[in-house]
């Protein structure tokens, strides 16, 4: 756990890429196994336990220090781990310190009561610093927050090997903590990891924003065209060991889809689909917020199923009956899609149209009629493109329609993470609404990206100049800046005071000439756009 912790504050205070890869191959050079592998799992988000909660972990607290104090505390510090790690008082001398192992927190955990959790984790603090405490509390809560991905993690294990992230990405999902085969493939003790027939995940090629391209110096003849969907990006796998649906960052979310999975279960064939996730009502695509209301749900209600029914429109086919199709060129992998589809004819699914075309004004015109259909925009794919991990520049763009624009005022701000853990760079901004003869503000979203490093300079001055008011980590701030913000598309909304909701806010700029009492009302942002 003592070299855990040590890996946990430096990166925690590291905001260099670089420099966080370089501790984390260091890390995984000098530890030993299995602690090094559950370390791994923590940071990729894989360890879970049943037994320990934070709400225990808040009740441990308050039966040492007194309540009032310890909720000033967690309110100033914003972190439940690291309000606890530094307000506990332990029952012993510092010189007797002795925390557990991380493999030993890990295994314990996992087999422990709910019964005996309370006394084990309150030993382990007793017998810890507040490094070690941290540490400790961190995992079992299961939120790290030191701008350590999965994704910055396998790429420290890819470049202790001369490998590339994605080829630890192919034969993750066939492996469990503490992934003693993967360390071992790394340092090469060991072969590389053989996913036989697991459902694992493969990497996806993503596209370049069609943006400063000139379109003139294309051959329409050697590109498709297909339309980009408001969904979500999905790969669907069915092996003889189980069926998966993947999103475009790995995350497993089946279980929030199970019609889906019905449906890879039936169709009798091993296959890899690349496709958009999207609820569809009797052939007409929904509404994005609508989807949204069954992403991020353990298990979907029976009536979720019934009105907001889940459907796949397919892209490409990966993986055919154990071929690997991804070194074809896009038109051939095409007509194997097609030619699966005809053959199986999946329930739930659908084939992405490709839209027939001689000259990209054809295009630039459907575009421009793609937001009153519901649709994001458009995507160009080259002919001969091979299915290639990544986002290489070339063979493949989206040609999204121009974002919507509204000035908004800034309403809090709080800390940014990695590199920016020292800024204010996430916005809350919000509307005027009338009350009455009164007009107030109402949040209808929050940004943390869109500016320049300059302008987020600025915007971080501004609000340690114009705090109002605090909430543990968030700051209120003074209503007197005006953002301009971008979106892709507004949806109405019941979690929000303000009834709306944004689809992808940025900044588009800063309105330092725009008095904030002329920013706009929500009521003309409902005309407009609702």
């Amino acid at each position: 756990m003592i070299a855990f912790a040590a890996l946990l504050e430096r990166l925690a205070f590291t905001p260099s890429r670089h420099m966080k890869i370089a501790l984390l191959k260091e890390y995984f050079s000098m530890a030993s196994d299995p602690d090094r592998g559950y370390a791994l799992a923590a940071m990729a988000g894989t360890l879970s336990f049943a037994s320990a909660k934070p709400a225990m972990l808040r009740a441990l607290a308050m039966e040492r220090i007194d309540p009032q104090l310890f909720a000033w505390s967690y309110d100033y510090v914003g972190d439940l781990a690291e309000t606890v790690a530094l307000i506990w008082q332990a029952d012993q001398n510092e010189s007797s310190y002795t925390p557990p192992t991380l493999t030993e927190v890990v295994e314990t955990l996992r087999d422990i009561s709910k019964i005996e959790v309370a006394a084990v984790i309150t030993g382990w603090l007793d017998n810890s610093n507040v490094s070690s405490r941290y540490a400790l509390l961190k995992l079992i809560t299961g939120s790290l927050r030191v701008g350590a991905s999965a994704r910055l993690a396998k790429t420290a294990l890819a470049e202790m090997a001369s490998l590339t992230a994605d080829e630890i990405e192919e034969v993750w999902h066939g492996l469990e903590a503490p992934y003693t085969p993967l360390l071992h493939w790394i340092e090469g003790k060991g072969p590389r990891p053989d996913p036989k027939d697991a459902p694992v995940f493969r990497p996806p090629m993503l596209a370049q924003p069609l943006e400063g391209v000139d379109l003139a110096t294309f051959t329409p003849s050697e590109w498709r065209a297909e339309w980009k969907w408001d969904g979500i990006r999905v790969q669907l796998v069915a092996t003889p060991d189980g069926e998966r649906v993947y999103t475009r960052t790995a995350e497993d979310i089946g279980k929030a889809f199970p019609e889906l999975l019905t449906v890879m279960s039936d169709i009798g064939s091993q296959v890899v689909l690349d496709g958009e996730l999207l609820v569809i009502h009797d052939d007409e695509v929904a509404p994005f917020a609508i989807l949204q209301q069954r992403l991020n749900r353990k298990a979907p209600t029976a009536a979720m199923l019934r009105d907001n029914p889940a459907g796949v429109r397919l892209y490409d086919i990966l993986f055919e009956d154990g071929e690997d199709l991804r070194s074809l060129p896009f038109d051939l992998r095409r007509a194997r899609l097609e030619s699966w589809f005809a053959r199986v004819q999946p329930p739930r699914m659908t084939l992405s149209e490709l839209i027939p075309f001689t000259d990209f004004s054809e295009l630039a015109a459907l575009r421009e009629n793609a937001r009153s259909e519901g649709i994001e925009g458009l995507m160009l794919k080259k002919a001969d493109s091979l299915y290639v991990p990544g986002r290489p520049r070339g063979p493949w763009w989206k040609w999204k329609r121009e974002p919507l624009t509204v000035d908004a005022v800034v309403m809090y701000a709080q800390r940014g993470h990695g590199k920016r853990s020292s800024f204010y760079s996430d916005f809350t901004f919000g509307l005027w609404r009338t009350v009455g003869n009164l007009k107030e503000l109402v949040p209808i979203g929050k940004a943390y990206s869109g500016f320049t490093d300059e302008e987020l300079k600025f915007l971080d001055k501004w609000v340690r100049d114009h705090t109002a008011g605090r909430f543990g980590p968030v700051r209120e701030i003074e209503k007197g800046l005006v953002l301009e913000i971008a979106f892709d598309a507004a949806q109405y909304s019941k979690r929000h005071k303000s009834g709306v909701a944004l689809r992808f806010p940025r900044v588009s700029r800063i309105r330092q000439d725009k008095p904030a009492d002329e920013a706009d009302t929500l009521e003309d942002f409902v005309a407009a756009f609702l």
